[in-house]
């Protein structure tokens, strides 16, 4: 299977950013005296955006950025289009979009979203069927799916969400069809690694070349979903990845501490370079969003945070993020896109970094486009989405318990 390198992703919203700064003003005056007069200014600067009074955490920022994103990328049918990459559809982004519809309360949106995916990804049923990963515009000129390989993150994420739903909405057909995908992937998309135990393979078919040879993909296995999956369904797999996932993660980021896109594992070599390359970028950059966002008190939380440390200490020295890694050699490529540092605001504030947190946010409210309430000019449909992530995190929108669950703001007293 061809996976496309997001060099097509979009980006986020204006009015969002401008008040990004508001929860960040918070943050940064508790530490404004680490960060000297700047952060007391920009601090500030955040607060003449919100009424004085205001106190505790307020959803609305995020809640405006998600409804810009809506108007821009899904269509009435509940599909999410990626206008870059030819208006393809994934099921990343139909995952992605089903979680976020959940976080928003938005119980209509929520099944259009599930139904156009059930429909026109999974031959009519997720039960029956993991879904395709990648549909369009075929040559015929007829539209539908262009490859029926399964990607298994997005694969994780609807089951993760469908049984979250359940819960949080008493919607027991949630429960019964996320808790049937999520044992077909098991079954399907679950590889037994000699030496490992239980591990997410990225997809379906193609990425277990040889008979000892198995590639892995260390941003599709986020620790509340594993610890969520484990807590619900106690019988399968999930204990065990999830018990797992620290040391992988800290052999894949090895030895300077950066996540590559991608990486092989043979029982008689451990972990080594996978034929798709050393480079860490568009996938890996969700490997430090996910262990930022995650609950520390979570068993594995503050080890994989320490794992990937490489990030964070390139970034006392940079203003910004690289577009790529070299995690054999640590040496960087270019700048990433805005959406990679509003990925870095979470990891960087549980590691309690103020500085490089503040020129985050600096070049979030800098690439803030007003007349689509989204991130760049020609907003990118990954970079909004890796946003939708974090902003959510810092807003208290998206939180998680120590056992995985969602806790969304409309839950929490």
């Amino acid at each position: 299977m061809k996976w496309i390198t997001p060099a097509s992703h979009r980006q986020q919203r204006p009015r969002a950013v401008g008040i990004s700064l508001l929860g960040i003003g918070r943050w940064i005056r508790e530490h404004a005296r680490s960060m000297g007069c700047f952060a007391l200014f920009f601090a500030l600067e955040g607060c003449a955006l919100q009424p004085a009074a205001s106190s505790g955490h307020d959803p609305a920022p995020w809640v405006r950025f998600w409804t810009s994103y809506q108007a821009k990328f899904i269509d009435p049918q509940g599909r999410v289009i990626d206008f870059e990459d030819g208006g393809i559809t994934t099921s990343e982004g139909q995952s992605y979009a089903l979680f976020f519809s959940l976080a928003a309360n938005d119980q209509p949106l929520f099944q259009k979203i599930l139904a156009w995916t059930q429909d026109n990804l999974a031959q009519g049923s997720l039960a029956a069927h993991l879904p395709a990963w990648r549909w369009g515009k075929r040559p015929d000129q007829q539209w539908g799916v262009l490859d029926a390989n399964s990607a298994a993150d997005a694969d994780l994420w609807i089951a993760y969400t469908l049984i979250q739903a359940g819960h949080l909405w008493h919607r027991p057909g949630y429960t019964a069809l996320g808790t049937l995908l999520a044992k077909r992937i098991a079954d399907a998309e679950v590889a037994t690694l000699p030496g490992l135990g239980p591990m997410l393979l990225p997809g379906q078919q193609g990425f277990h070349p040889s008979p000892n040879t198995y590639v892995l993909n260390p941003s599709y296995v986020p620790l509340p979903v594993l610890e969520g999956l484990a807590h619900a369904l106690p019988h399968g797999p999930w204990r065990a990845m999830a018990e797992q996932l620290p040391h992988f993660i800290a052999a894949a980021a090895a030895p300077h501490g950066f996540a590559p896109n991608w990486v092989a594992y043979t029982p008689n070599s451990g972990y080594t370079v996978a034929p798709e390359g050393p480079l860490g970028s568009y996938d890996a950059i969700r490997v430090y969003l996910w262990a930022g966002m995650s609950n520390l008190h979570t068993p594995g939380a503050r080890s994989i945070l320490h794992s990937v440390s490489g990030m964070a200490n390139y970034l006392q020295a940079h203003l910004l993020p690289p577009v790529s890694v070299n995690r054999e050699t640590g040496a960087v490529t270019g700048t990433g896109p805005v959406g990679f540092s509003a990925a870095l605001i979470p990891y960087l504030m549980q590691k309690d970094l103020q500085p490089q947190v503040e020129n985050q946010w600096l070049r979030l409210t800098a690439d803030t486009d007003r007349a689509t309430g989204l991130y760049g000019k020609n907003p990118r449909y990954y970079d909004q989405n890796l946003a939708l992530f974090a902003l959510g995190w810092v807003y208290h929108t998206i939180r998680f318990s120590q056992q995985g669950n969602l806790e969304p703001d409309w839950v929490r007293p």
